[in-house]
């Protein structure tokens, strides 16, 4: 029997031909590939016996989920991809432990909307929730705009089953929030894209879920005037704020061009715009006076107003319904649409120490100027947490690696990494090989030989 054959014995949900061409195409249409086949099981046990068919077989195999990744991650010329899309049941929330056990192919929003029935947030938010599944944001290690509040998906995640390239099965779903038994192989296969193992199931946190919200976009005099505000509002709050997102005038710009069915409050004409929540399950901040207004946002506009005075605000716009609390998360959440809507396009994921994002910025306008004087740019950052999507327009196609590689010069001086949360896949392979340290390189590749002596998990992600 040929491999396809013995593939449809074990789940009968293979397809071939035109019917696998679209799970060969990126979100961003840069690395669009046909697929040998694509197996979409429905059981660990499916995934498992494809996985030992795949070992067996030398068949090289890509895990895929929602495909909403921007480094190109399960491109699959040729290859078999693995969908787990149909491994989507949410096995259990347990409220009183704050823990969720769901299969790699929930929709993250499905999540949102099963934890919320129990006033429980999964507190992982990004542009594609709405299609992006858990097994992809685990083995990215996803960030997003809560990063500020509740961390990346590592920091959410309690325990993982996870399939083997020889189909065996690894069970590490552990619900504890305290196992120091021996090496953290959970954390070592969250982010890694696929090239150690499948990730099939999770045990993940859950938190209570904010009562109330106070949301608002505001214009600050400079990026280290909006740090300022971050860190004033952090200790008012008591450590409320739950996102800190800075758009500045070329974002605006963009957002003008390609959404104009989004305008913000304060207008596009601002050079420094700040998107701000802060979220609270404490009953006093959620229960409305006698005017109808939630102690909350009372409490977000008094400070928004000493702010004013203090000079580190020039002017604030408070979300009064949810409407308008909708529409200020939209305009962030844009930010992928419109800054892949001109080409050609480098996407540089970045993260740098919090007080050094304002001198990065002013560096890289200045060397890229010199480099490529027809250049343009579409930053937008979680301020929070030091991540700049700082999206860059070469004036040609030949000029995009030379643009990568003097970014990467930057942030490397300033301590700084060239990947925050998106992850390697092939967009930032010649990165890791440019800087990553040597031997973490050799220590990483001693590791997949160890998972995967075959060389069948996604190869040619990740490492160079």
């Amino acid at each position: 029997m040929d491999f396809l054959s013995r593939l449809r014995e074990i789940t009968p949900h293979v397809l071939t031909g035109e019917e696998a061409r679209p799970y060969g195409e990126d979100w961003i249409g840069k690395y669009p590939t046909m697929p040998l086949a694509v197996a979409r099981p429905s059981t660990t046990k499916e995934v498992s016996a494809i996985l030992a068919l795949c070992s067996e077989t030398g068949t090289a195999v890509v895990p895929q989920g929602g495909n909403t990744g921007l480094t190109g991650a399960t491109a699959a010329e040729g290859l078999l991809i693995l969908s787990l899309g149909r491994m989507n049941t949410i096995r259990e929330i347990r409220a009183d432990a704050r823990v969720a056990v769901v299969e790699a192919g929930v929709i993250l929003q499905t999540l949102h909307e099963a934890a919320a029935e129990y006033d429980l947030s999964y507190p992982m938010n990004f542009g594609a929730k709405g299609s992006a599944q858990i097994g992809g944001t685990l083995a990215t290690n996803a960030g997003g705009s809560n990063v500020l509040r509740y961390g990346n998906t590592r920091d959410l995640c309690l325990g993982l089953e996870v399939v083997l390239a020889d189909g065996r099965v690894l069970d590490l779903m552990s619900q504890l929030h305290k196992d120091n038994s021996g090496y953290d192989l959970r954390d070592l296969m969250i982010g890694s894209e696929g090239t150690l193992g499948v990730i099939t199931a999770a045990a993940l946190k859950l938190t209570p879920a904010p009562r109330a919200y106070a949301t608002a976009m505001v214009t600050v005099p400079s990026l280290s005037g909006a740090l300022k505000l971050l860190n004033t509002l952090q200790t008012r709050t008591g450590g409320m704020v739950e996102a800190f997102e800075y758009m500045p005038r070329a974002y605006m710009t963009n957002l003008k061009k390609f959404r104009a069915d989004l305008t913000p409050p304060l207008g596009h004409d601002q050079d420094h715009t700040v998107f701000l929540e802060i979220g609270s399950t404490v009953p006093y901040d959620c229960t409305p006076d006698e005017d109808g207004q939630l102690p909350l946002v009372t409490h977000l506009e008094e400070s928004l107003a000493a702010l004013f005075e203090e000079g580190l605000v020039t002017d604030a716009a408070l979300a009064q319904s949810e409407t308008q609390r909708r529409l200020m998360w939209d305009i962030r959440e844009a930010a992928a649409e419109i800054s892949v809507a001109i080409k050609p396009v480098v996407i540089n994921d970045l993260c740098l120490p919090l007080d050094q994002v304002e001198e990065f910025l002013a560096r890289a306008d200045k060397i890229l100027g010199d480099l490529d004087p027809g250049f343009a740019t579409c930053p937008v950052a979680h301020l929070g947490d030091g991540n700049i999507h700082y999206t860059v327009y070469p004036s040609t196609q030949e000029m995009a690696e030379p643009v990568m590689e003097a970014v990467e010069d930057i942030v490397r001086e300033m301590g700084g990494s060239f990947s925050a949360e998106h992850g390697i896949g092939l967009s930032k392979l010649s990165s890791m090989e440019r800087r990553k340290d040597p031997v973490a390189l050799d220590m990483m590749r001693a590791i997949k030989a160890a998972f995967d002596p075959k060389g069948i998990l996604n190869p040619g992600k990740t490492l160079p």
